[in-house]
């Protein structure tokens, strides 16, 4: 027996109610959640950056799987020099805008922070008396000033001819930057056999028993163990020049305490320094500007995991407003 078709319409017609229903429910959640952003965002530039920016670029696709987002490290001055440029979205930039480049439009937002550390060699012949004491920050000037370094036994307070082979930074970088600038110098100032990239530079160090160099702190330290990179030491800093390493300063060597240390201004700035992203003029892409909201607001909490330091609330706040949050 056919079924009565005023009951069939009313089925019908209760079934086309509940999908409208469910349909009116789910779209606010599908633009709430961003499902519909798509493209591509451009990154290049500081190695200091490139970790934790790869970390929120796999966080964020997620979120938005239509999104792809091109990441690539080579130093802060490329970097700016490819936002500037309009060459990529964003430029990653390790050291604080030069007034020039805010001249030619450079547009800077803080992202997180973070810190360049002095790195020695775990064979160096003093090293057990090197982490004892500590080098001074008018030493650390003495290494990497001087045509003719200080051996490692004047820099104990001693006599001897155990060399310092000094290495830096080749390319233009936030790291070799924010280094000089500890000891109130520029980049072009410090003297030492050149070495392009993070990976590079810790790589020179543990080939050299008497080498001596600086990283950022994700690339001075194992990010599975959160030690110091294999067969490496971290140069502690005598902060108060006492002639030793007092327990208040021994948080290097592990990425975790010297992070914590970072975060509660125990470590000087510089070289602890914030990161930032650089764009050409203020972004106008809603995925550029959808990418860095999110990091400020959702991203800070995969910060530490990735051994980086989150903003501070006001800062956060800050940058917020500039973006026209």
């Amino acid at each position: 027996m056919d079924e009565d078709p005023m009951k069939k319409m009313f089925t019908i017609l209760t079934v086309l109610f509940l999908l409208t229903l469910l349909a009116a429910r789910t779209l606010p959640a599908q633009k709430e959640s961003g499902q519909k952003l798509q493209g591509t965002i451009t990154i290049s530039g500081a190695f200091a950056l490139y970790p934790m920016v790869v970390k929120w670029s796999e966080e964020f696709r997620k979120l938005y799987p239509e999104v792809r987002i091109d990441v690539s490290a080579g130093g802060a001055g490329k970097g700016i020099a490819d936002a500037l440029a309009d060459m990529v979205d964003i430029g990653m930039v390790s050291r604080e805008i030069h007034p020039a480049e805010i001249e030619k439009g450079a547009w800077f937002i803080p992202v997180t922070k973070d810190a360049v550390v002095p790195v020695i060699n775990r064979d160096n012949p003093l090293l057990k008396e090197i982490l004892k004491k500590g080098i001074k920050k008018s030493d650390f000037a003495r290494i990497w000033l001087n045509e003719e370094p200080p051996t490692w036994n004047e820099l104990l307070g001693g006599k001897g001819s155990v060399q310092v082979h000094v290495y830096t930074r080749s390319d233009s970088c936030g790291a070799a930057e924010t280094w000089a600038l500890y000891f109130g110098k520029k980049q072009e100032d410090l003297l030492g056999i050149g070495i392009f990239g993070d990976p590079g530079l810790n790589e020179a160090v543990r080939k050299d028993a008497l080498g001596i160099g600086y990283n950022n702190i994700n690339y001075a330290y194992d990010a599975t163990t959160l030690k110091p990179m294999a067969g490496t030491s971290i140069l502690p800093i005598d902060l108060n020049a006492n002639g030793r390493i007092d327990a208040e300063e021994s948080f290097y060597n592990n990425r975790d305490a010297i992070a914590k240390a970072i975060a509660e201004d125990k470590y000087p700035s510089p070289p602890a320094r914030d990161l930032y992203f650089v764009c050409k003029g203020q972004p106008k892409k809603q995925l550029v500007n959808a990418f860095i909201k999110w990091i400020l607001k959702q991203g800070q909490k995969f910060v530490p995991e990735a051994g980086y330091i989150p903003l501070a609330p006001g800062k956060i706040s800050q940058a917020l407003t500039k973006i026209g949050q």
